[in-house]
């Protein structure tokens, strides 16, 4: 039987090892943040080239309200509020751990064995690992369209639907990362498999940008209790907009990102521990 205090040993051991991942992250982000700055007019010329290209995106919309005056029942400023609270949460998300999806490269050439040596967590190096603050482009763009949804909505606000739009965008963000995590753990598996991780990071968004009332009730239900993106923007932006939810799901539903955030994070560190420990490297 495991003696009564082994599990706080346990509880206070993994908080430790989790601080000392987040150190360590800091100082290597730090690292590539002061390397970047060294050439500044190229950072500048890479942050609004990446501002520029996610910018299309919403140009697409645009140019389809040229034509329309809504889509699936919802107006520009409504899809706006959609579009800018997933692109922003997809933003940061992207800016912490989107450097993850270089896992499959490192299993296969082998060099993630120079991590493992190392006296610091394997998730924090590989996050931090070429930090690309130029993805600041996508989280600003995202936040402009944000606040123009904001100021162009006749919205009736109380106290709880302010809260829930910083609540939406840094949830949602969680929620991105945590599939980013899971697409990592992965790749230690699959070894080359960054292209279906994009299909549910870079795919996920482009769906939440959109109306739930234009996609078909399996995609709706797939991104609501398989991988719940639905939990990022769709249903905590319905209940900012007083909108009826997707599938018939209670009101409370939109209060659940943080739960859900939490959740999804469990089973990430679960996925990466399992992924971790069974990799074997190529002996190169």
């Amino acid at each position: 039987m495991e003696e009564p205090d082994a599990w706080r040993e346990d509880v206070f051991a993994d908080r430790s090892r989790l601080l000392e991942g987040v150190r360590a992250y800091g100082l290597i982000v730090a690292m590539w943040m002061r390397s970047t700055l060294t050439y500044r007019a190229s950072f500048v010329m890479t942050t609004v080239g990446n501002f520029v290209a996610t910018a299309f995106d919403f140009v697409t919309i645009l140019l389809m309200f040229a034509h329309v005056d809504a889509l699936g029942g919802y107006s520009l400023p409504e899809i706006a509020l959609l579009y800018g609270a997933s692109a922003t949460a997809f933003g940061l998300s992207d800016l912490v751990l989107g450097s993850v999806d270089r896992l499959g490269r490192r299993v296969r050439d082998g060099t993630l064995d120079t991590l493992l040596v190392r006296p610091v967590p394997v998730l924090a190096q590989v996050a931090a690992d070429r930090f690309a603050l130029r993805r600041l482009g996508r989280v600003t763009q995202g936040l402009l369209v944000l606040g123009y949804a904001l100021v162009t909505l006749d919205i009736a606000w109380t106290p709880l639907k302010v809260a829930m739009v910083p609540l939406m965008v840094l949830s949602g963000a969680a929620v991105f990362g945590a599939v980013f995590v899971v697409g990592a753990a992965f790749q230690f598996f699959a070894q080359d498999a960054s292209e279906v991780q994009n299909a549910f990071t870079y795919g996920g968004t482009t769906v939440l940008q959109y109306p739930p009332s234009i996609f078909g009730k399996e995609l709706v239900r797939g991104v609501t209790f398989v991988v719940p993106l639905a939990f990022v923007s769709w249903l905590p932006a319905l209940y900012v907009l007083g909108r009826d939810y997707p599938l018939g799901l209670p009101g409370w539903a939109a209060f659940l990102p943080p739960v859900v955030a939490g959740l999804c994070w469990v089973l990430a560190g679960l996925a990466w521990r399992t992924g971790l420990r069974a990799y074997r490297s190529t002996g190169s």
